[in-house]
Formats: structure tokens, C-alpha cells, sequence
């Protein structure tokens, strides 16, 4: 069975630190697009970050620019979210998407999709 699985969500304070993981199984990521999306309470999903299917190219929305980091690691079948300096409003369900081949992650447009982990920042 091809899934996703986050995990790493939680409760962090404000100025804290996460890091959300993106495992896949019945299929290896390093040919995959790998997207981060977010939902936030009473707001639509949005895309937050993405990580290219090749030459590893990444691309960030500017709300978590200069404080989240995507990452891959081919070996482990993982995709990674390194979230530093959490906002109140980086609160939200996360949610970790793969398309085949791509050098961009089109949220209408991924193969598959995982369930989410919640991410609460709070004090």
C-alpha cells in the first residue's frame, strides 16, 4: 500500500523549534516532488514549502522563508520540515504531499497524500 505519514507535530512555545517528518512507504521519495502543506484553523490549506524530484531545488512561501527548512534523505525514504522560530500562526494541521517527476508541488496536483500532523504554538 503506497501512504505518507507525518510526524513531529505537537505543542511548542512561541520562538520554539520542530522538526515534522515525511515518510513514505510502498514507494521511494528520491523520484517524487515532495510538498509541505498547512491548514490552519478556519482558513484554507495553503502550500508552505516544496522540495524538487530532482537536483533537490526548494522553494518556500514567504511566511516561513528564512525559518523553515526542507530537506530530503533518500536513504531513510524521509522528507523533512525543520521549523525554527514558531509563530503563534504557524499553528495548523500539516500535511506532506508527493508528485512524481516535478520540480514544483501543485496542490491540486499531487499523487499522494498524507494524513497530517497538528502543530500547536502556543504558551
Amino acid at each position: 500500500q503506497l501512504q505518507l505519514v507525518e510526524s513531529g507535530g505537537g505543542l511548542v512555545q512561541p520562538g520554539g523549534s520542530l522538526r515534522l517528518s515525511c515518510a513514505a512507504s510502498g514507494f521511494t521519495l528520491d523520484n517524487y516532488a515532495i510538498g509541505w502543506f498547512r491548514q490552519a484553523p478556519g482558513k484554507e490549506r495553503e502550500g508552505i514549502s516544496c522540495i524538487s524530484s530532482s537536483h533537490g531545488y526548494t522553494n518556500y512561501a514567504d511566511s516561513v522563508k528564512g525559518r523553515f527548512t526542507i530537506s530530503r534523505d533518500n536513504a531513510k525514504n524521509t522528507v523533512y520540515l525543520q521549523m525554527n522560530s514558531l509563530k503563534p500562526e504557524d499553528t495548523g494541521i500539516y500535511y506532506c504531499a508527493a508528485l512524481w517527476s516535478a520540480y514544483a508541488c501543485p496542490e491540486h496536483g499531487m499523487d499522494y497524500w498524507g494524513k497530517g500532523t497538528l502543530v500547536t504554538v502556543s504558551s
